[in-house]
């Protein structure tokens, strides 16, 4: 096991955020301190409502060791625990997998890193970064630094570009190809401390947007099992190319040409072809 210079998370420093920094050995660990406070009643519920929002957990009921190793085939850690003196019972317990956007909440947005949130993004999407709902990407951009450009494909990777300079600083990027042009989504991993922020740039044009959120806490009882994390639900619909004309690009991105690197139609008004 690595090296953790972190103190060790107990009952009363237990929160919904820091609990993803928590292993199933974690939670077995941390409920041997719950059964044993005085408050027992009180902090169970605390505890179960905490653990439920990164961990899933159930009770095995039927105490077979074929049942334990259906739950142990799912990755799912199985062991015997104390609810009181004269009671002991099992509990499978196995980390949430964040798998889908969906998956992604202000609680869990800081406990990954940019190549894991890449991995979620390219599984999950094909339409781009303004395919995804606002409400994601405001938790996105509470944990990342996001910038966007969409340039055709043999313009976006040249030297001196934005590509190359978010690169070079650190950025891991995800290109997303929407007929000869490509739309690359650069992320960064950022301070908790800092306010959410979404940039959209091309080249030497900067543009910063501040975005605020909401925290949304869900309060359900505790839940079943469920096998669904590894059911993908991906956007296949296919880009349209002739909707990304060069007119059309120029009217959404506010930039001069010359700064993109892009042909100017000439006086006569005959267009460039890329």
């Amino acid at each position: 096991m690595a090296v953790n210079n972190k103190k060790a998370i107990t009952l009363k420093t237990l929160n919904k955020s820091n609990v993803w920094d928590l292993q199933e050995n974690d939670v077995f660990r941390i409920w041997e301190s719950v059964v044993k406070d005085a408050d027992a009643k009180e902090n169970t519920r605390r505890f179960l409502d905490i653990v439920k929002t990164a961990f899933e957990l159930e009770e095995v009921k039927v105490d077979k060791p074929e049942v334990i190793k259906k739950y142990q085939a799912r990755d799912f850690k199985v062991a015997q625990v104390r609810v009181d003196d004269d009671l002991k019972i099992k509990w499978a317990v196995k980390k949430k997998p964040i798998l889908r956007i969906t998956d992604l909440t202000y609680e869990n947005i800081h406990h990954i890193s940019a190549v894991k949130l890449i991995e979620v993004l390219e599984r999950n999407f094909g339409g781009g970064w303004e395919s995804i709902s606002q409400s994601i990407r405001d938790i996105i951009e509470s944990g990342f630094d996001i910038s966007t450009t969409t340039l055709p494909q043999d313009r976006l990777k040249k030297k001196g570009s934005m590509y190359d300079k978010k690169i070079a600083d650190g950025f891991e990027v995800l290109e997303i190809p929407k007929g000869t042009w490509v739309e690359a989504i650069f992320a960064k991993e950022k301070p908790e401390a800092e306010k959410p922020h979404f940039k959209i740039e091309e080249d030497d044009d900067d543009e910063l947007m501040n975005n605020s959120f909401d925290e949304d806490e869900n309060d359900d009882e505790l839940p079943e099992i469920d096998d669904h994390y590894n059911e993908l639900d991906e956007d296949e619909d296919e880009y349209d190319e002739d909707k990304l004309t060069e007119e059309s690009y120029r009217t959404t991105f506010d930039a001069d040409p010359e700064d993109l690197g892009l042909d100017v139609a000439d006086e006569s008004g005959d267009d460039d072809e890329y």
